[in-house]
């Protein structure tokens, strides 16, 4: 499933100052984002604070995802959850727009098993003639696929690929050594996106590319071509981009920082909150060091 390999940006989702759904600067983080050659979009994930989205919102926020997209990149657009069949009835709602494919994170909270994760992936997948992209990420879901799973689930024909966020190099290592060559392990982790490709990766489904899509694309396209040269010298450039990000709980620090860089207004939906005033300042440190800051203060 090539069209999901290479960069994809996890899409953040602007908001205005009444919380409302800011549409152009949707529009416009969208087109900054093509124009800059990224491969993929993924509307709607954690990153988009989708669990704070309405159902209608989230839909909008798809439609104009695609609406300014115009066919030109895919559209890997989130749907998960821990109720199987509301999962269910979003993807349904996707698949009449017309997305290219559902990015699927694990049940948070209700920590299923291995088996429940199994049937419940089976599930969806049954539901639908849409690829499906699980998204594994322990360190906020509580859950994780482990490699045995994503094997079995590996079988399930539209079950195409794995966003590996665990933080174990050796898990995805493990996972690499058993999924067929034709599933795609995708990156959830900016910082590991370079060793996961070194692994046999196919890319990744990033965050600080909502920032830098041109040049964390370049560093991308350079692993997957063999050019390690290339792709460390940017791995080094922008490490600490990729770090900061987390200063604090994503998508605050990024959202400010993309304010800091005039791409949206400083607006996130509770419980997500803007970072500490000390978090804000390294922030505004790491983005000065690299000249992307807008020059108007927020």
């Amino acid at each position: 499933m090539t069209q999901f390999t290479g960069c994809g940006t996890a899409l953040v989702t602007p908001f205005r100052s009444d919380q409302s759904l800011d549409e152009r600067a949707l529009r416009s983080l969208v087109e900054r984002q093509i124009e800059a050659e990224i491969d993929f979009l993924c509307p709607c994930g954690t990153t988009g604070e989708s669990p704070t989205l309405s159902h209608e919102e989230h839909l909008r926020v798809v439609e104009i995802t695609m609406e300014q997209a115009r066919g030109r990149v895919p559209v890997l657009a989130g749907a998960g959850g821990y109720d199987t069949h509301k999962v269910i009835e979003s993807v349904t709602a996707l698949e009449r727009l017309g997305v290219s494919g559902i990015l699927s994170v694990t049940p948070y909270y209700n920590k299923p098993t291995q088996e429940g994760l199994y049937q419940h992936y089976r599930a969806i997948a049954e539901s639908t003639a849409l690829p499906i992209v699980l998204y594994s990420v322990q360190p906020r879901t509580a859950v994780n696929i482990e490699p045995a799973t994503v094997l079995r689930l590996a079988e399930v024909p539209n079950i195409v690929g794995l966003k590996e966020a665990s933080g174990s190099i050796s898990q995805m290592g493990s996972i690499l050594a058993r999924v067929p060559e034709s599933f795609v392990v995708l990156s959830g982790d900016d910082a590991v996106a370079l060793p996961l490709i070194a692994l046999g990766g196919r890319g990744v489904i990033s965050v600080v590319s909502n920032q830098i899509p041109a040049e964390f694309g370049a560093l991308v396209r350079a692993a997957m071509q063999g050019n390690f040269q290339r792709a460390r010298e940017l791995q080094r450039k922008y490490q600490a981009l990729m770090e900061i990000n987390f200063v604090e709980t994503s998508p605050g620090p990024v959202k400010f920082a993309m304010a800091r860089m005039g791409l949206l207004e400083p607006v996130w939906r509770l419980p997500i909150v803007a970072p500490q005033p000390a978090s804000q300042q390294k922030i505004e440190g790491v983005l000065e060091s690299l000249g992307l800051l807008a020059g108007v203060r927020v």
